[in-house]
């Protein structure tokens, strides 16, 4: 331990290449660290910054994750760090070393918005909003009495699964088994249909 002080001592006053690839690994290093202990206690939330530039946002059609953010910049000059450190240790040469640093680094922040951006997906809401259902085809599984005189029972699919309303209708009876269209929605589970057949 000693000697890794004397030469912490002796080398830090002068900037060299190979500490700036320590810095930039120290620094990513320390906010990605940062950041998995503030998700461990449950503090981290969604804390990246997003660029405001289009070319760099990864399109989701419901939004965008953009390439730019406090995770993949962190993970770009950590991983830059390490193989510029070690392409400096090891000789590589001051061609080699920058390039597969940059690569490296940049192939590292590509995976993660990848990752980031799957993970988006993955947490979107699971709420049924059950207004989406207008306009949708829907099969009556339990009769639909005519003019409006009573409450029947339809099966749509929404948000990728079958959900269950009542349903009235102005005209005829609905019977079991036929399809219909849901035209309005009267209640929060209650709606409006038509016949399709």
């Amino acid at each position: 331990m000693d000697q890794v002080l004397d030469w912490l001592g002796t080398n830090l006053g002068t900037w060299t290449l190979i500490k700036v690839y320590m810095a930039c690994a120290a620094a990513g290093g320390t906010v990605l660290l940062g950041q998995a202990g503030l998700n461990l206690f449950g503090l981290g939330g969604d804390a990246d910054i997003d660029a405001d530039v289009d070319a760099d946002a990864l399109d989701t059609g419901d939004g965008s994750v953009s390439f730019i953010s406090v995770r993949t910049l962190a993970s770009f000059m950590t991983m830059f760090g390490l193989v510029g450190w070690l392409g400096t240790a090891e000789g590589w040469g001051s061609v080699k070393t920058p390039v597969f640093a940059l690569l490296a680094g940049s192939s590292t922040m590509l995976i993660v918005a990848y990752l980031m951006f799957t993970f988006r997906k993955l947490a979107s809401s699971g709420n049924v909003r059950p207004a989406d259902a207008v306009g949708r085809t829907a099969k009556v599984y339990l009769k639909i009495p005519g003019n409006h005189s009573g409450q029947g029972k339809v099966t749509v699919a929404l948000q990728g699964r079958s959900q269950e309303f009542s349903a009235v209708t102005a005209g005829a009876e609905i019977p079991t088994g036929a399809t219909c269209k849901l035209v309005g929605m009267n209640t929060e589970d209650t709606f409006e249909v038509e016949p399709l057949n």
